[in-house]
Order: C-alpha cells, then sequence, then structure tokens
C-alpha cells in the first residue's frame, strides 16, 4: 500500500501545530481566571489598532466591519441561551412572581468566548491593516453615522426586550445572600 508508510510518521509540521496548538490552550486556560488582566490586554491590543489606523488616516471599511463584528458579539453576550420569546411559544416562561421557579441568566456567549473572539479580531483587523491592497477610499463619517444608527437601533431592540422578560445581564444591583455559617454565627454563642 502506498499511504501506509507515512500513517505512522507525522511530519515536523504537523508536530510543531499540535504542540504549538497544546500551548496555547495551555496559556489561554491559564488566562481564564485573570478576567481583568484579560480585558486590559486586550484594551491595550484595541488601542493599538485604533492608533495604526489614526497614524494612517485609513482602513476605515476594515474597522467598519470590525465594528459590526463586535456590536454582534455584544448582542450575542447580552442576550439569555434560551430565548424567552420562543420559550412563551412552548408554554415555558421566566418566573414572573415569587412562586415561579427561579432560573438564572445563562448567556448565549459566555464571557470568556467574548472576549476571546474579540481580541481575535482586533488581531485579524490588525493584520489586515498590513495589506494596502484593503485601503478602500471612502469617506468615513457616513460610516460612523450608520454605525452609531445601528448601535443605537440594536440597543433599543435589546433593552426594550430585557425590559419585556425581565432579565438583567449583569450582577450590578442583584440582590447578594450570605453564606450560611456566617448568617448563623453571629458572634454570640448560643444556648
Amino acid at each position: 500500500m502506498e499511504g501506509s508508510e507515512n500513517d505512522g510518521i507525522a511530519t515536523p509540521i504537523a508536530k510543531w501545530k499540535s504542540e504549538f496548538s497544546r500551548t496555547f490552550q495551555y496559556f489561554l486556560d491559564r488566562s481564564t481566571p485573570h478576567t481583568v488582566r484579560r480585558w486590559l490586554g486586550t484594551l491595550a491590543v484595541a488601542m493599538i489598532y485604533v492608533l495604526r489606523v489614526y497614524y494612517l488616516q485609513g482602513f476605515y471599511v476594515i474597522s467598519y466591519g470590525l465594528g459590526i463584528y463586535i456590536l454582534n458579539l455584544l448582542i450575542g453576550f447580552l442576550s439569555p441561551k434560551v430565548d424567552p420569546e420562543l420559550e412563551a411559544l412552548d408554554g415555558a416562561s421566566l418566573p414572573t412572581k415569587g412562586s415561579d421557579e427561579f432560573k438564572p441568566f445563562i448567556r448565549r456567549l459566555p464571557e470568556f468566548k467574548f472576549w476571546y473572539a474579540i481580541t481575535k479580531a482586533f488581531l485579524v483587523a490588525f493584520v489586515l491593516t498590513l495589506f494596502s491592497v484593503l485601503d478602500v477610499p471612502v469617506f468615513w463619517p457616513i460610516l460612523l453615522c450608520y454605525w452609531i444608527f445601528l448601535f443605537f437601533l440594536t440597543m433599543k431592540r435589546q433593552i426594550l426586550h430585557m425590559i419585556k422578560y425581565k432579565y438583567v445581564p449583569f450582577d450590578i444591583g442583584k440582590q447578594r445572600y450570605a453564606d450560611k455559617k456566617s448568617a448563623t454565627s453571629s458572634g454570640a454563642p448560643r444556648d
């Protein structure tokens, strides 16, 4: 058989790719609990991209595409995993009374995947700015106004959806309960 000789032997490129993939995943896994550091790194990458676009005075179409992609990711981040509008058609819905079952808010796009996708998007956009062929001349204020219009229209729809189905995708302002240990031990021993 012709292909049987190369089946057991991995090429050096395949070995390097596998090792790189494993190492990259290791560092990605280690970065998971460090939310603030991850977002600061993404902010640094975004600032480098913005400075590059500013100094080159171009690549506005790439920036517009990046903005639309980030808006799409934001909608996924703010939306529940299971759409209450579709659940309402099935008969199940979010709890509206105190006696209803509590269902925690689970995002359609988790925070880590949201961060990872945004970071990759800025890196890809930065690489695209290295190719002058992609610098299409365009009147950028129109793109900016259109993006702002899309942003407000989309956010209005999303906020109305949140109000209608009574869910909040953030922990800010939500009630927190104390641990059983700290609630039962008030400092004075019971008799």
